[in-house]
């Protein structure tokens, strides 16, 4: 039974990914957009990187794609954090913060995430070291989200 219920939310992935590879951004969004109702965090994140964080997409729009990359980082998925804090720290989508960018570098860098050290050194070379250390310790005690 649960396996019939799955299968709808995997067929859209698989349709949505499809539609990328073939740079039809309209069918991905529509196929991901269902999945992104139910905050599956992986349409989140091709929603919010490839669909409306793209500038190339004809659904560019920034104001649709950080809210999207936030939510999926607040409740875990690692993909979405590096560029969730390239939007903070240049302001795209999301108010600019160095603090928010340095903070969702060092919760990547925590869980391993490929290229948070390089994507954390960048980050701490325009915070004053105090606010380094208040960023820190903002990444050390964040809790994800689990709804």
């Amino acid at each position: 039974m649960l396996g019939a219920l799955a299968l709808p939310a995997s067929a859209n992935m698989e349709e949505a990914v499809k539609a990328l590879q073939a740079g039809d951004v309209v069918a991905a969004e529509k196929d991901l957009q269902v999945l992104a109702k139910e905050r599956d965090p992986r349409a989140q994140f091709l929603l919010g990187l490839y669909i409306y964080g793209n500038a190339e997409s004809k659904l560019f729009d920034l104001s649709k794609a950080a809210p999207l990359l936030l939510d999926a980082s607040e409740r875990g998925y690692l993909p979405a954090m590096i560029p969730l804090a390239g939007a903070y720290a240049e302001g795209k989508g999301v108010p600019k913060s160095l603090f928010e960018a340095y903070k969702w570098c060092a919760i990547a860098e925590k869980w391993n995430v490929p290229n948070a050290q390089l994507a954390l050194d960048q980050a701490a070379r325009e915070l004053k070291p105090d606010e380094v250390e208040k960023a820190k310790a903002a990444a050390m005690a964040f809790q994800f989200k689990t709804k």
